[in-house]
């Protein structure tokens, strides 16, 4: 196996958020880039582990239950600045449901407790369990329609929306929020998105990150070899 030809993924806390086949995203990624003729590496970045954002080529974060959620984001912290000036570098990340959340400020739950995020992104969640968002969803994004299904009691909020764009426009379903119509984010190659199912089915969006990340892969090899 050539490190020339070797792209690597960051898993973040894959054992612990892997939700509604969230970690489908991946192997769908794996698959596009193997056809391409890339190796694709794997790791998971787990409780206590070391990590340098820009040992990798892309990050993905997936969702997880409020537990787990709590236990990740008390961790996560070590790794803020590192994730802060890779996502600032354009290097590409695609974060689903709770590892959404997470870049931003925080997650107030119903009960008054607010969990920290990372505070990388302009955007706030507010948990309301009476009200539940689950179902198919309809998007229209940039790279043309996608479908997926969401499970949610997080109500996203962007706080500056100069900064920061919706993944696309809610055709069906709730999105970031009932009131925005709404969903994910898109900053820089910074995708968020509540999207499940898992959302790289939709292969128009999937072929977008993936020559993305042959890209950075690129960028990263010259940068290497400089």
């Amino acid at each position: 196996m050539s490190a020339t030809t070797t792209i690597k993924i960051a898993y973040l806390y894959e054992d612990l958020m892997n939700t509604y086949g969230d970690s489908g995203d991946v192997k769908i990624l794996r698959h596009l880039l193997n056809q391409q003729g890339f190796d694709v590496t794997v790791t998971n970045v787990s409780l206590g582990a070391d990590f340098d954002a820009f040992d990798y080529d892309f990050v993905f974060f997936g969702g997880g239950q409020d537990f787990e959620q709590t236990i990740v984001a008390q961790d996560l912290q070590r790794h803020r600045a590192t994730l802060a000036a890779y996502i600032e570098a354009s290097r590409p990340l695609l974060a689903i449901c709770g590892g959404y959340q997470l870049l931003g400020a925080y997650y107030e739950t119903s009960g008054g407790t607010t969990i920290k995020g990372l505070g990388i992104l302009p955007l706030h969640t507010v948990y309301k369990a009476d009200s539940r968002m689950i179902g198919d969803t309809t998007v229209q994004t940039p790279w043309g329609q996608i479908h997926a299904f969401e499970n949610h009691s997080g109500r996203t909020y962007f706080d500056d929306k100069n900064m920061l764009k919706p993944l696309g426009q809610v055709e069906q379903g709730y999105g970031n929020n009932p009131d925005d119509h709404e969903e994910g984010l898109h900053y820089k190659n910074t995708i968020g998105s509540y999207s499940h199912g898992p959302l790289l089915r939709n292969l128009n969006v999937a072929q977008a990150i993936a020559a993305t990340i042959i890209a950075a892969h690129e960028e990263r090899l010259a940068t290497t070899h400089a």
